[in-house]
């Protein structure tokens, strides 16, 4: 089942939120991320808050959307109610779950509800994950003519017998045709990756890798898979009906997909992400006489997902829907997890908040050496204190952190940084 809520201070039942949330909004963008918290199977390694049909209690797909929409009007008078000034939604997230097990129409209602309510900024980046078996091209002509920009694809691999063991449920002949469609309609396109998956190879992994690249998509996402406590994948670890992820293999599943991606023209932005260079920066640089070996950090930036860097950026978020997370301002709350709580909070005019926590300013201090220090434009090193800036020279010496870098005033970790990335930051946090 899926993983507990955190333990934190309960949250109030009408959402409001502390004056202290408005200093500095004009700073931080704004995005909204909306939780569709439906699968048609549960796969054995997942741990999100997602639920099949025969675990929903009562709770049903087809009141979804305006449950959200409910939502979405409480959260409008929750950040009035503080003085939080007017922002358009820079970015617009539907995760999961599978968003795309619902009806095109639900979609385009809850993304007409957040444009109803705060406005989309020009050029806003709008999201959805799907299955390669969730969609056809009529579906996809349908978001993309509503607004969608962008559509993620859980790939996850080529290879059969690695789909099966991590119980997907798609062809992986599908990818190609999902991606064509998607880009007739005219969507950027990402794909998403799982490498470390008990019996698989190196070689099945450059499958995968080399299959993914083929299809040309915009922006690549490749997770090592981790073993989640409560999850099927565990319990068959544990009784030794599948082998334990082999962590040195995973380094080298993580460096073939750097090399490969690399050599394909992607560039790496966040530990596990990959972007395409746009046609129009890669061209100005080669006019100018810039090009050298390896593109600057910003090159490709439209193709990153910029709603994703908005969490490691340490911007503000709504999270709609059972078990969303949401952040504004230096307070951070999360909802109830199951769908029939949520409907019955909703129901009864409540907000769907179940805790929270106020950060100190250590802990965001803490958090953005964490968060920054694992995107590639990296981690100002204003932001250390004297024991991190004391640190660093011995992170250049082990080969942890770019050092060309470091003497412009800022962390960028190297590619072995980058497989030791947790290592990195607690040198940095030491005191």
């Amino acid at each position: 089942m899926p993983s507990a809520l955190p333990l934190a201070d309960p949250a109030p039942l009408d959402g409001l939120l502390p004056a202290s949330v408005a200093e500095g909004a004009e700073t931080r963008n704004f995005g909204v991320y909306l939780h569709v918290p439906f699968c048609r199977v549960r796969c054995g390694y997942c741990d999100f808050n997602t639920y099949t049909s025969d675990e929903l209690r009562g709770a049903k797909r087809s009141d979804y959307a305006s449950q959200a929409i409910a939502e979405i009007s409480l959260a409008s008078g929750v950040l009035d109610a503080v003085g939080l000034p007017a922002r358009p939604a820079s970015t617009v997230f539907f995760g999961g779950g599978t968003p795309t097990l619902l009806p095109a129409s639900d979609l385009i209602r809850m993304l007409g509800a957040v444009d109803d309510t705060w406005g989309l900024e020009p050029g806003a980046e709008v999201t959805t994950e799907a299955n390669p078996d969730s969609v056809d091209a009529d579906y996809l002509i349908s978001l993309k003519s509503a607004g969608f920009t962008r559509v993620s694809f859980g790939m996850q691999s080529a290879v059969p017998h690695v789909l099966a063991t991590l119980e997907r449920t798609h062809d992986p002949e599908r990818v190609p045709l999902v991606v064509r469609w998607a880009r007739e309609a005219g969507l950027d396109v990402s794909l998403d990756l799982i490498y470390g998956t008990p019996g698989e190879s190196l070689d099945d992994w450059r499958t995968s890798l080399e299959h993914a690249i083929a299809q040309g998509p915009d922006h690549i996402s490749a997770y090592a898979l981790i073993v989640e406590d409560g999850t099927k994948l565990a319990r068959q670890i544990r009784r030794g009906d599948v082998a334990t992820p082999d962590d040195d293999l995973q380094a080298d599943m993580y460096e073939l997909a750097d090399e490969l991606l690399t050599a394909a023209g992607y560039r790496w932005y966040e530990v596990s992400n990959w972007a395409r260079p746009t046609p129009s920066a890669v061209a100005g640089r080669v006019e100018g006489g810039l090009i050298e070996a390896g593109l600057s950090p910003l090159d490709g930036a439209e193709h990153r997902s910029r709603h994703n860097l908005a969490y490691w950026q340490g911007h503000d978020w709504w999270g709609i829907g059972p078990g969303a997370h949401s952040h504004v301002g230096g307070v951070r709350w999360w909802n109830v997890k199951h769908p029939a709580a949520y409907a019955d909070r909703i129901a009864a005019g409540e907000s769907p908040a179940f805790g929270r926590e106020t950060l100190d300013d250590e802990t965001r201090r803490v958090e953005r050496v964490l968060l920054a220090t694992r995107i590639r434009d990296g981690l100002p090193m204003t932001e250390l204190t004297a024991s991190g800036r004391t640190a660093v020279a011995g992170l250049i010496a082990d080969e942890l952190v770019d050092a060309r870098a470091a003497i412009g005033g800022r962390i960028e970790l190297t590619l072995r940084g980058r497989l030791l990335a947790d290592a990195v930051v607690r040198r940095l946090l030491e005191e």
